[in-house]
């Protein structure tokens, strides 16, 4: 089992200063770095003699966005060819951001192959791969929970050939994993949950965590998931209710809202933060309104029986768009939404059968309507550490993969 990671990220020297607490705070992590001869660098990474990076230290266990979760020691290469070129599993942890650029890569690698691997992902991917051999792992689950062993779920969808046998590969007593077939459904709902999650942040920070604003929230936003998945997805409703289980309160996303909503950040400092990398909810809410404005669509709005956009039912979305996109409006719009001032029971939202709108997701030709889905998993954390890929091979021993 090996992981790629672009070379050349520097560690901070607040985060190596970090580094060095987490190290000689834990006496198996001193004992395993004296013995390789590697606990030097991080005394004079402490003292600002030395530059760390990224991918130094996750060959010694250490991600750069687990600081406090110390890993397994892992095998790390940053070259891309070496890792993908006859590996029989992938796993991506990419963005979808970043996933195109990097496959398209991929598929130059692997056009001389007799046999293609079977690729697990977090987005979508095109790299000439038969689409029986892609994958879909979604949540509920942070990287570090699992990590510590703490019960989480995952559901992986695909075709039945790999994943049901994938499925029991990965199960473990505190980590269950589901199969399904339904992929589209899960990426549209893994996008969702990133959107509503920056408002759930936002909402707990305004309101002091006050739990009558967050069951408000929720109440809204669930929703509103379930709508927009009946627009976008052809069979949703065997899984909307239990994708709507994920961690909306907890990650990156959520975590973002409230540092806007405190003032700890500033719409301007960007989607891209330090320590925590891409905050992908930002550009899941562009896409989302965007492809949900169009003027070509239009649905029954329940109670004005008139034809709206379908981004008209979406009053925390659109707020969301004016907050982060737009940059017109301040975090609290967020609140004004929730107030719901027309007294719609979002139960109405629910209950809107037979939406479906084939034409939203497009083929590939179309770029205009092509939606980047943009999900978090099993692996959210540990992809924020630079976007790595795992692959495993036949001939490599996996006997660490518990563990790393």
């Amino acid at each position: 089992m090996q992981i790629w990671r672009r070379g050349g990220k520097e560690v901070d020297k607040p985060t190596a200063e970090h580094l060095y607490e987490v190290i000689n705070a834990r006496e198996e992590l001193l004992r395993r770095l004296i013995r390789k001869c590697a606990y030097l660098k991080y005394v004079e990474a402490k003292l600002g003699d030395r530059t760390l990076y990224a991918d130094e230290i996750l060959r010694d266990g250490f991600c750069i966005n687990m600081i406090d979760t110390p890993l397994c020691p892992l095998k790390v290469v940053t070259n891309l060819q070496e890792a993908v070129w006859d590996a029989d599993i992938v796993v991506n942890v990419l963005p979808s951001t970043e996933t195109r650029p990097v496959f398209q890569q991929i598929g130059r690698f692997w056009r001389e192959r007799r046999t293609m691997p079977v690729i697990i992902s977090l987005a979508k991917v095109a790299a000439g791969v038969p689409a029986e051999n892609v994958l879909y792992l979604g949540g509920p689950n942070i990287a570090a929970e699992v990590y510590n062993r703490e019960y989480a779920n995952a559901r992986i969808c695909g075709s039945e050939k790999w994943r049901k046998p994938l499925a029991q590969f990965l199960r473990q007593p505190h980590f269950v994993v589901w199969d399904n077939s339904d992929l589209t459904t899960h990426e549209v709902m893994g996008g969702l949950k990133n959107v509503y999650a920056i408002g759930a942040g936002m909402a707990g920070a305004l309101t002091n965590e006050s739990a009558t604003s967050k069951a408000v929230y929720f109440a809204h936003c669930t929703s509103k998931m379930i709508y927009i998945t009946h627009l976008l997805a052809e069979q949703p409703k065997r899984l909307a209710g239990p994708l709507l289980a994920n961690t909306l309160l907890k990650g990156r996303n959520a975590w973002y809202g409230e540092k806007l909503a405190k003032g700890e950040l500033k719409i301007e400092m960007g989607d891209n933060i330090s320590g925590k990398r891409m905050i992908q909810g930002v550009l899941a809410i562009e896409a989302f309104h965007e492809l949900l404005r169009q003027p070509s669509l239009s649905v029954m709005h329940p109670e004005l029986n008139k034809p709206v956009a379908p981004v008209e039912l979406c009053p925390i979305l659109r707020a969301l768009y004016k907050i982060l996109i737009q940059r017109n409006a301040p975090p609290g719009a967020i609140l004004q939404a929730l107030r719901d001032e027309n007294m719609y029971d979002p139960w109405h939202r629910i209950e809107m059968d037979a939406m479906y709108i084939p034409q939203l997701l497009r083929a590939e030709k179309e770029p205009p309507l092509k939606i980047p889905m943009v999900t978090r998993g099993f692996f959210s954390n540990v992809e924020n550490a630079g976007h790595p890929l795992i692959s495993t091979s036949t001939h490599q021993t996996i006997q660490g993969a518990d563990a790393s």
